[in-house]
């Protein structure tokens, strides 16, 4: 089963280091590249020579704000999936995500098993279209 390479952008050290730990335990994942920080993540994601399946993005980051990063992802060539995981997860702002091009919103705090389902659909080449993370 071919790995699904994904970015993560999360500022909180502790809840990045162990959302690669659980991911790539658990699911054909193999995190390629982060950042704490909208810039980093806009410069890295569009740079041409850097592809992923799969960006996991935070709402809130040390600086600027994970819709910037949506925002800025959205429409790049290879496509990607862009996944919002947040504390901040409310009805507006997953509507928002997802206006802004996200395909999954996930809450941080009770929706970590759906995202790793998610990703291993992904993983397993379906498109992730399911209900979960979706708005409800």
């Amino acid at each position: 089963m071919p790995q699904l390479k994904t970015y993560i952008v999360e500022d909180s050290p502790v809840i990045r280091e162990s959302l690669i730990a659980t991911l790539e335990e658990l699911v054909p994942v193999a995190v390629i590249g982060t950042a704490e920080d909208e810039l980093s993540a806009v410069q890295w994601l569009t740079r041409p020579s850097n592809h992923v399946d799969l960006v996991i993005v935070d709402i809130f980051l040390k600086a600027g704000s994970g819709l910037g990063v949506l925002r800025a992802a959205h429409g790049l060539l290879p496509p990607r999936k862009l996944v919002v995981l947040s504390n901040y997860a409310t009805k507006d702002m997953r509507r928002k995500c997802l206006d802004l091009g996200a395909d999954r919103v996930f809450d941080k705090s009770n929706e970590i098993d759906a995202l790793i389902d998610y990703c291993g659909e992904l993983a397993n080449g379906h498109s992730g279209n399911t209900a979960s993370g979706a708005l409800a």
